[in-house]
């Protein structure tokens, strides 16, 4: 029977992966990190243990609690908990090798739809230096279009009342700040990992936004000594499947609940500004730098935007994985002519980066066929996506002359998506917080073809738009009526390489 992963097992599971070396009683608590998913577990927890195992001075001080915030996070807590916080990390190389290392950054586990006070306390003990957010793009509660806080969402509403504990990230956050505040601690750092361009000035944004709801005077303290970095996280980190948990068992013999798989490029640019203090992250890899902007949109316009660029076209097509996809020339070509000569130009310089191979690394990213990350992972939650991925490219190409006929097809492909059968007649699962209303729309579009386009809290004026409205329209009729395949070669030799639009 293989041992199960835990803390008084690590040593008779050292000579099948890599273990760590520190003395994981003396690790203190430094970090609380709302949302404990795999992402997290691959990138900002990784980077701690990396500290750790390096034995840098001071590392054993940034020890992460780990917080489910949501009821459906009961399980990964649960079962962290039972492996005392420890989990795989397993890499996944292109040529089929894998690296497995066990992650011992995670000191302590909570669930707030449990006990929200114990959230709130380790947040509000003065040793507890950064609370970190992976609560994903839509978590933030941003209109899509005002780009102000969205306060009359039903949670925020509850909280807001204060008739019972806090439910949303935000209720959790700001009650920890007030407590903080009221017995003179002082401030943490509150660091978004999220995928979301200025995702630090946004959080502040929200973040204070909610605070001057509940308490005036607590925003301008807020405002005054709280410190949201900017950080570009990269790191694809695909779902863990049932199939990584059993090859795991097997190739080491180690009984893992939930490992985490990922691919070996990993990066973190981070903007250095803490309220109260920092691991030494740049002795571990990570670029901290004092404007994180440039490298932010590279990543979400590029890396994320070409998931969608790829996502939706493929799945019609009938792909399931990305890299199946992306190992088709025709989809690939498709790709990097979008990154080229739509996405690229929009961007400012980037520091230290040539972007031509930035564009083909992210294809060889794309292609390795051992991450299996799936296209349905890409093509969900799509209205938090689209909008901060592709529109800025639309928006920037617009208003500067430049092309959009490859974002116009990508975004009709969305709206073909949303129908909810690819080409071939099988069925898709759209799952989307706003599935319900666009499925609707795209289920209209054979009678008026701008119908998903006016949603004008997440497309704006793009349905007015003449010269996008007309590129989206013929790329929509070509995908109902070709496919998505048909369509791609049609594009490729009506358009070829090459801007389409100058003025």
């Amino acid at each position: 029977m293989s041992p199960r992963l835990e803390e008084r097992t690590l040593p008779e599971l050292a000579g099948a992966l890599s273990v760590p070396s520190y003395d994981r009683r003396q690790v203190r608590r430094g970090i609380v990190h709302l949302g404990v998913g795999g992402f997290h577990r691959a990138h900002e927890a990784m980077y701690v243990d990396r500290l750790m195992e390096q034995g840098v001075p001071g590392a054993l001080d940034w020890g992460i609690c780990g917080v489910g915030v949501l009821p459906h996070d009961r399980r990964i807590v649960e079962t962290l908990t039972a492996q005392d916080g420890l989990y795989t990390l397993v890499t996944k190389h292109a040529d089929g090798r894998r690296e497995a290392r066990v992650v011992g950054a995670v000191v302590q586990l909570l669930l707030a739809p449990d006990d929200p006070q114990a959230v709130v306390d380790a947040m509000a003990d003065p040793a507890t230096r950064i609370v970190s957010l992976t609560i994903t793009e839509g978590g933030y509660l941003v209109h899509q279009v005002t780009g102000e806080f969205d306060a009359a969402d039903p949670s925020i509403q509850a909280d807001l009342r204060g008739d019972g504990p806090p439910t949303t990230a935000f209720g959790l956050v700001v009650a920890a700040l007030a407590a903080r505040r009221a017995a003179g601690t002082g401030p943490f750092t509150v660091m978004s990992c999220d995928n979301l361009p200025g995702n630090g000035d946004i959080a502040r944004r929200v973040f204070t936004a909610f605070a001057r709801l509940k308490d005036p005077g607590l925003a301008d303290w807020v405002d005054e000594h709280v410190t949201f970095p900017d950080s570009m996280v990269d790191r694809i980190t695909p779902v863990t499947t049932p199939e990584d948990v059993d090859l795991l068992r097997e190739s080491t013999g180690v009984e893992d609940g939930w490992p985490v798989v990922c691919e070996p490029f990993t990066q973190w640019v981070l903007e250095d500004r803490f309220a109260a203090g920092r691991p030494p992250w740049e002795e571990a890899g990570v670029q901290v730098v004092d404007d994180v902007a440039p490298f932010e949109l590279m990543k979400l316009r590029l890396l994320n935007g070409g998931h969608q660029a790829l996502g939706y076209l493929g799945a019609l097509a009938g792909y399931t994985y990305t890299h199946e996809v992306c190992q088709d020339p025709l989809f690939a070509g498709f790709l990097l002519d979008y990154l080229e000569h739509e996405a690229a130009p929009t961007l400012p310089p980037v520091p230290d980066t040539d972007l031509t191979a930035y564009r083909q690394t992210l294809v060889q990213r794309f292609a390795n066929p051992e991450v299996r990350d799936t296209l349905a992972r890409l093509c969900a939650e799509s209205s938090d996506r689209i909008p901060k991925f592709v529109l800025p490219v639309v928006h920037a190409n617009l208003a500067g002359g430049g092309p959009v006929d490859r974002a116009a097809l990508v975004v009709a492909a969305w709206a073909r998506y949303a129908e909810g059968r690819d080409d071939l007649g099988r069925p898709l699962e759209v799952v989307d917080r706003n599935a319900p209303r666009l499925t609707a729309s795209a289920s209209r579009q054979a009678q008026d073809p701008l119908a998903f386009l006016r949603h004008a809290d997440i497309f704006g004026r793009l349905a007015h738009d003449k010269h996008f409205a007309s590129a989206y329209t013929s790329a929509l009729a070509q995908l109902q009526e070709h496919g998505a395949r048909a369509t791609l070669e049609s594009f490729a030799t009506d358009h070829g390489p090459g801007p389409q639009r100058q003025q």
